[in-house]
This record gives structure tokens, sequence and C-alpha cells, in this order.
């Protein structure tokens, strides 16, 4: 069995990730993290947190661990995970102004034109799904 994790918090950090836990704008994760940390300083174990909270007593561990390494920042993740985008702005504009011109595209075609003028490989579902979502926040 693991040895028990129990951290101590000052007043401050404490109001600090009680505000994080209500704010809005903050991803559920980050306000989840703060949470445990309140609980595991008011006394609670890792099995109790990881029952409450419904997760793996390994993430709540982990939790206590960002805490201990990091601070209040190590709640975040760090910067470079996930993919990259392979486009800019740029390019989706071009696409664009081609929709915009006298003849009609297919996404194929689209895909093609971008790769050829632009130097950039899309699929025609990845497009589609670029040009819908720019669309959306356009005319909310």
């Amino acid at each position: 069995m693991p040895a028990a994790h129990h951290i101590a918090l000052t007043a401050e950090e404490d109001r600090t990730l009680y505000e994080l836990s209500l704010a809005d704008g903050v991803a559920r994760r980050i306000k989840r993290r703060a949470i445990t940390l309140r609980l595991n300083a008011s006394g609670w174990t890792t099995p109790q947190i990881a029952q409450h909270l419904h997760q793996c007593e390994h993430t709540v561990r982990q939790t206590l661990q960002r805490w201990h390494e990091g601070g209040l920042g190590g709640l975040w993740e760090a910067p470079g995970r996930g993919g990259k985008t392979k486009w800019q702005n740029a390019d989706i504009e071009a696409v664009e102004i081609w929709l915009q011109e006298q003849r009609s595209y297919t996404s194929v075609q689209l895909c093609e034109r971008l790769a050829s003028e632009r130097g950039v490989v899309l699929s025609g579902n990845q497009l589609g799904r670029i040009l819908q979502k720019r669309a959306t926040s356009v005319s909310a």
C-alpha cells in the first residue's frame, strides 16, 4: 500500500483553491484538482477523495504530486501537449476567398489547391470542420 499523502495549505492557498474551484472559464479538471487538494488538506484520505470525486486513487495521488512539485502552477497541463495545427488563419481565409469565386469546389479539390498553392495538407473532413467552426463563430 502506498504511503499516505497529506498536504498542508495556508489560509491564502486554501482561499485561492476555493475560488479556483468555482471560477468560470477554468477547465473542469483544474477545478477537480483544486477540490482534491482542499479535501486532502482537510484530512480526507486518498481512497475517500477518489470515491467522492469518482476518480481513481492514482489520479488523486497524481494531483497531490503535482502540488508538491509545482504548487499552484502544477495544476495546469504542461505546454506543448497535443497535436499542432498544420494550417494558419491565412490559409483558411484563402480557402474562403476561393469559395467566393464563380465556380464550385468539392472538398477534395479545395484540399488539392490548398496543398499545391500553400503547402498545407488537410483532409476534406478536417477542412470541412474548420470551415464550419469558423462559420458558426462568425454568425454567433
